[in-house]
């Protein structure tokens, strides 16, 4: 069944991949990496269509929930644990499953992948509810775990979308909405943590930043909602207020310092001339949308 799988088939620049010289082999596989963002952009349609059910599942308080198994989990993980301080969000609002749990980011657990039962346990632990959207990610689109996951989903009328690398996959046949990048065989055979990793990365990149961008978490191309927590971001926070009010750094750092370090409402109380209370209150009344808050 695998040899049915463009992931699995063998790439034929490579047959003597053993034998090229390093520098002929990174040429290679350069030219194999820049066929993802083609192959990506065939699937557009598919994934503007995601990250629209991501906004509306967001909008009803939803969690946007990456779940995989071994590379692909870890990717789903990855874009998780980077949206607090990257958008501001709470640790729960954008949830990284993986099958055989944490430890297995850093360690394969042997077999994990191969139950649909823990799949849908592993939602069930976390209690998903039909407000919820689902990502399952799988290179090949056959990972028994994720299957499990998106059935689960379903079964409870939450949104689901698949992601894999493979045309037709069984992931992408049980989601409401297919993601399905063809990037053509990896340069070593079979390894999908390459090409197929990368197109899942870039997809994931993709879902989280378009979805945060639509419910207000970004002012232009600002990332206003990032979090203060180390002494770098507090002087990008400075540098983003002053690019999104044109003021001085030390205008930055007083309102910032106002807004008790929140870059956002900083910015509103810069444009707009209201008090801490009034700009807070903008901010509420247009569900975090900057670029409203101040016209309002």
């Amino acid at each position: 069944m695998l040899e049915h799988l463009t992931t699995e088939t063998r790439n034929e620049k490579t047959m003597n991949l053993d034998e090229m010289s390093i520098f002929d082999f990174l040429t290679t596989m350069n030219e194999e990496d820049e066929k993802v963002a083609s192959a990506i952009k065939k699937e557009l349609p598919s994934i503007a269509q995601a990250v629209e059910a991501i906004i509306e599942a967001k909008k009803q308080g939803g969690r946007l929930i990456y779940i995989g198994a071994g590379t692909s989990g870890r990717i789903g993980l990855l874009d998780a644990v980077e949206c607090p301080p990257t958008f501001g969000t709470s640790p729960d609002e954008v949830v990284g499953l993986i099958a055989g749990g944490e430890k297995a980011f850093i360690k394969a657990v042997e077999g994990a992948e191969d139950s649909k039962e823990l799949g849908m346990e592993d939602l069930q632990n976390i209690r998903l509810t039909k407000a919820d959207i689902v990502v399952g990610i799988a290179a090949s689109g056959r990972t028994p775990y994720v299957i499990g996951a998106l059935e689960y989903a379903n079964s409870i009328e939450a949104q689901t979308v698949a992601v894999s690398c493979n045309k037709g996959s069984d992931i992408g046949k049980v989601a409401n909405i297919a993601i399905e990048v063809i990037n053509g065989p990896e340069v070593l055979t079979g390894s999908t943590r390459l090409k197929a990793g990368t197109a899942q990365k870039l997809v994931c990149n993709m879902l989280s930043t378009a979805s945060m961008v639509g419910i207000g978490k970004v002012y232009g191309n600002l990332m206003v909602d990032v979090q203060l927590t180390n002494e770098k971001l507090v002087e990008r926070a400075k540098r983003i207020v002053m690019e999104a009010t044109s003021c001085t750094y030390d205008t930055a750092e007083e309102y910032l310092a106002k807004a008790n370090c929140n870059s956002k409402l900083a910015i509103v109380m810069i444009l707009t001339g209201l008090s801490y209370e009034e700009s807070l209150h903008r901010l509420e009344q247009t569900q975090g949308f900057i670029r409203q808050a101040i016209v309002n």
